[in-house]
């Protein structure tokens, strides 16, 4: 389904069916090294983290994280733009990612503007945050693009590596 359109991206929900785009996405160089190993080494496998994570977050919270297609190309899935509410997080976090190819051409702020305008008038959200690696630089430039601020060092996951806390009112 369809939950939005921007110049150059159609903005979906994420089906089984896109399993095989989301193996290879959370295995690029970059998922892996900034977002982290989900373990994904299978079709089946992205099936069953879209099942239980992403599409289930669709049902539980009326949001999550979608799916990018170039309008030009139909059907060409490039990357992902979301929110998601974590148990380790008090307020829902925005997301991206994107193939290679398409890193650093303007996606990322062009879906994640759609994502902040999505989240305020159709979510009913006044507050989203971002978490990111120190090292992060490409997303940390973005986030403060956005209009998001560094407001701490958090460790919320069990790896307890520390990540920068972003946030930004709606």
């Amino acid at each position: 389904m369809i939950i939005a359109e921007t110049e150059r991206l159609i903005i979906s929900e994420f089906t089984i069916e896109d399993a095989p785009f989301f193996l290879e996405l959370a295995n690029t160089p970059n998922a892996l090294k900034y977002i982290g190993d989900k373990n994904l080494k299978s079709i089946e496998d992205a099936e069953k983290y879209l099942t239980n994570k992403t599409i289930k977050s669709y049902h539980d919270f009326n949001f999550g994280f979608y799916k990018l297609e170039l309008k030009e190309e139909k059907n060409k899935s490039i990357g992902t733009c979301g929110l998601a509410k974590r148990r380790e997080l008090e307020d829902v976090d925005l997301g991206f990612a994107f193939l290679p190819e398409y890193e650093g051409r303007g996606f990322g702020s062009e879906s994640s503007k759609e994502m902040m305008t999505l989240a305020k008038q159709t979510f009913k959200l006044d507050k989203l945050i971002a978490i990111t690696v120190p090292y992060n630089k490409n997303s940390i430039k973005l986030l403060e693009k956005l209009g998001f601020a560094c407001e701490k060092r958090i460790k919320p996951f069990e790896d307890d590596e520390e990540l920068l806390l972003f946030a930004k009112k709606l």
